[in-house]
């Protein structure tokens, strides 16, 4: 049974530690990277905005995900210490950094500013 994190935008890219690198830098423009997991209800309540934000977007925001629980190791290299946590990168560099479910708006000020 797929989570419903895993659910959605047909572009979603899902990370893991051995294909992180790789897929940050293939990633054209603005790549919005959620660090979730199946148990977190914050997590599966802004995965919709998440995904709503990237397909407005017309392809200047390509949504990842990291399962927090799968891969550690990211979580532990980014400093993960609460999810949701929403990083936004661009051209490789971390440009933003977004912690908890916050509003639709918040998140599109970003994608309007960055992307």
């Amino acid at each position: 049974m797929t989570p419903s994190g895993d659910r959605g935008v047909a572009g979603t890219i899902h990370l893991t530690e051995q294909n992180f690198d790789e897929a940050l830098i293939a990633a054209q423009g603005l790549a919005m990277i959620d660090f979730w997991a199946e148990w977190c209800g914050r997590c599966r309540a802004i995965a919709p905005v998440l995904e709503e934000l990237a397909e407005a977007s017309e392809g200047r925001v390509t949504l990842m995900k990291v399962n927090v629980d799968e891969n550690s190791g990211l979580a532990a290299r980014y400093d993960i210490r609460s999810i949701p946590t929403i990083l936004f990168f661009k051209e490789g560099a971390l440009v933003e950094r977004v912690v908890g479910a916050v509003p639709k708006t918040v998140l599109q000020t970003i994608v309007n500013a960055r992307a």
